[in-house]
């Protein structure tokens, strides 16, 4: 099984010989792919969406795997019991799904020892999640697939010193090790942003929008400064607004 760059980042945060639930599995690629190469103890793929799972069983019966995925209609993780895994993985859906997953599911996130997550949306939401839960990031992977940014967070229960509002925003350890993928995706959004506020100024008299753009402006910025040896002068988000 081949993934894509998304997948794959997803996939090799799983730790070896992990009892795996992947929520919101779609077709199984990421299942398939972990028991495949010998990655997981077991997997359960689980989707609320029976189309999706009879793909999934298809493709894992194809692969000769039906032995090593069990595969589980469910409405997030609510057929899922306490203890039956120690990794959950959710991908590909967006960030307040994600946090409204877990967060119906306490009982079975109070057993686990490692969450994979790769929110579409939100993601800011999610690691203030994490941190409320009990729940420590320990790694974070940016990178850009057809043009569309994505994060992979990693994380196992712990207590966590809590990140500033431009760490919550755009990740502490993106900026701490001034990831290359972060530093674009933060230039890309000051140049769309600062175009938008260009245009709001001279065509509009929304106040109101206006200062939302500006307040966006200022966090890119501040994220930048973790750049500060390569991005010196680069900055000029709403410098003369």
């Amino acid at each position: 099984m081949q993934l894509s760059k998304r997948l794959g980042a997803v996939a090799g945060e799983v730790m070896a010989d992990s009892c795996v639930a992947d929520i919101g599995c779609d077709h199984a690629y990421v299942a398939i792919y972990l028991a495949q190469n010998s990655i997981v103890k077991h997997m359960i793929a689980m989707d609320v969406r029976k189309g999706p799972l009879e793909k999934a069983k298809t493709n894992i019966d194809e692969y000769g795997l039906s032995d090593q995925i069990e595969v589980r209609l469910s409405d997030g993780a609510k057929e899922l019991k306490a203890g039956e895994v120690d990794t959950i993985v959710i991908a590909g859906m967006g960030g307040a799904l994600i946090t409204k997953i877990l967060e119906e599911s306490i009982q079975v996130l109070d057993q686990v020892t490692s969450l994979v997550l790769q929110p579409q949306t939100e993601v800011p939401a999610v690691r203030r999640f994490l941190h409320k839960n009990h729940f420590m990031i320990e790694k974070e992977i940016m990178l850009i697939e057809d043009e569309k940014y994505y994060t992979v967070l990693s994380a196992k229960p712990g207590e966590q010193n809590r990140f500033n509002l431009v760490e919550y925003e755009f990740g502490k350890y993106l900026l701490e090790k001034k990831d290359a993928v972060l530093w674009e995706f933060l230039k890309n959004q000051i140049d769309k942003y600062e175009d938008i506020l260009d245009k709001l100024m001279k065509n509009s008299k929304n106040i109101i929008r206006q200062e939302e753009i500006k307040e966006t402006c200022r966090l890119l910025r501040l994220g930048l400064l973790y750049y500060e040896e390569d991005s010196k002068g680069e900055d000029n988000c709403d410098r003369n607004h």
